[in-house]
């Protein structure tokens, strides 16, 4: 009876804890302009029509590091699809993400956001923040943190997005 009862108790936590890690949402992403790596402006608004993966991701963060080259590989793999990954770096100094960069290069575009004006927009927070967007500029999924395995998440919700 006592064990039963702990079961219970144990699946209602992992099932909180696994909520708080994805989430399913329907609702408008709230626009942003930022200045990329490469020194001009992007604006989310500009990418209607594609999917579009918000990565929130610091330096100091080791699982940001950890699926950096994975998110690479969904960009390259699914961009033509018409697929992009926004990296928001949420540091003051950009020359912390750059140092990140030197060593682990990826090939979607890195924004800044030294302010922390849109991860507050957001409501970051975990780090990383995942969030993706269908083309009709509505968020679609949350994801808070990251550990091996996420990425299949990933690419099966960028899979059914990609199809609507």
């Amino acid at each position: 009876m006592v064990l039963q009862s702990c079961r219970h108790i144990l699946l209602g936590l992992l099932l909180i804890c696994h909520a708080s890690i994805a989430s399913t949402l329907q609702e408008p992403a709230p626009d942003f302009t930022l200045k990329s790596l490469s020194g001009e402006n992007l604006k989310l608004s500009e990418l209607r029509g594609e999917v579009v993966m918000v990565n929130f991701w610091a330096s100091w963060c080791g699982p940001c590091r950890q699926e950096m080259p994975l998110l690479d590989q969904l960009y390259q793999r699914y961009q033509p699809m018409g697929f992009t990954i926004l990296g928001v770096n949420v540091e003051e100094d950009p020359g912390l993400a750059r140092k990140v960069l030197k060593e682990q290069p990826v090939s979607f575009p890195i924004l800044f956001d030294r302010r922390n004006q849109v991860s507050e927009l957001y409501q970051v927070s975990a780090m990383p923040s995942t969030f993706l967007v269908d083309r009709d500029g509505k968020l679609r999924f949350l994801h808070k943190g990251y550990k091996p395995g996420y990425e299949e998440h990933y690419q099966a919700q960028i899979r059914e997005l990609i199809r609507e």
